[in-house]
């Protein structure tokens, strides 16, 4: 073999490898079967600091900020005629009094294949101390099957409960299902006493952050708008997920408030081009909002901006002086 024919037979292979590596990531990233937004941390993402969801790093150690308290919402659903309730984790400020309230619903755990995620109870330290500092309380619940909630997990899973479905019909039916939770937690969370009902948000990231917009629409004296991080419920490439994702998004838009869109490049769920045409589709419809892009750092996920409050909390702080 001539040098330049070995040198042709060498570039040939690396792009072949260079394509095969690229068809997996593909698959891998949210668009393969049974793919759902998801608010499981990816393996490159920063560790944060260690100060847990209730304190901010001060010095060498930790200042608490907030009382943590972990309690279970009542519903009205029961499971082979037994009660289910939900696990809430309620953080709100060290003085006492009436609270403004964001109840932040958290995603899918990938594309539903592994059982253990199902019980990681989700909170976020990023929403946290962002709302805390300014006075208001986070509620984290999680839905039915999740963290420590009773009941079966089962939004909108395949037959076989191996991942979450890309059919329309089985993945409506299970974003149906979990927007019966938060309407259960509404209801329990405005009887509580250090809530103040007329100042209460809905948010949330990936699945959570497209319920939040769905759920405005159908609670709109309830809540003053929505805050939703790189929402959608089956992810791009995922079977009927144009289907599913526009057709919720666009039943939030009957919501007579704004609410907020946060995106990042660089989501391996929801591409920024087809998030923007959600949020056309939505705006189309008659939904009132406005859509940010904050771009995190080279090589981090976007669907995990959540965890950057300094890419969002200048663009949340004049979100909610407009409400």
């Amino acid at each position: 073999m001539t040098p330049r024919n070995l040198i042709n037979s060498r570039i040939l292979a690396l792009a072949c490898i260079a394509f095969v590596l690229l068809v997996l990531s593909a698959c891998s990233g949210g668009g393969g079967r049974g793919g759902g937004g998801s608010d499981t941390p990816a393996r490159r993402e920063p560790a944060g600091d260690n100060c847990g969801l209730i304190g901010v790093p001060d010095g060498d150690g930790c200042r608490i900020i907030a009382v943590r308290e972990d309690v279970r919402a009542t519903t009205p659903f029961t499971e082979d005629g037994e009660p289910i309730s939900l696990e809430v984790v309620l953080v709100r400020p060290l003085e006492p009094g009436r609270y403004p309230t964001v109840v932040f619903h958290h995603g899918s755990t990938g594309n539903g294949s592994d059982p253990s995620l199902f019980r990681q109870t989700f909170t976020s330290n990023a929403v946290t101390r962002y709302f805390v500092e300014r006075g208001w309380m986070v509620a984290f619940p999680q839905r039915r099957g999740r963290g420590k909630s009773d009941g079966l997990y089962d939004e909108g899973f395949t037959a076989d409960r191996s991942s979450y479905s890309c059919r329309e019909d089985l993945a409506f039916a299970g974003a149906r299902r979990a927007l019966e939770d938060l309407d259960a937690i509404t209801d329990w969370i405005r009887l509580r006493p250090e809530v103040d009902t007329t100042r209460m948000l809905v948010g949330g990231s990936s699945r959570g952050g497209v319920l939040a917009v769905t759920h405005t629409a159908e609670l709109p004296d309830i809540y003053l708008g929505a805050i939703n991080f790189v929402g959608g419920w089956i992810a791009e490439g995922c079977g009927d997920y144009r289907v599913i994702n526009r057709r919720l998004f666009v039943k939030g838009a009957a919501f007579p408030g704004t609410s907020l869109w946060i995106y990042s490049p660089n989501d391996s769920f929801y591409s920024l081009p087809y998030s923007r045409n959600n949020f056309a589709a939505y705006s189309a419809a008659g939904g009132l909002g406005t859509m940010h892009e904050p771009a995190r750092a080279p090589g981090l996920n976007g669907h995990f901006v959540v965890n950057d409050r300094e890419l969002w909390a200048g663009i949340v702080d004049g979100y909610l002086e407009s409400l």
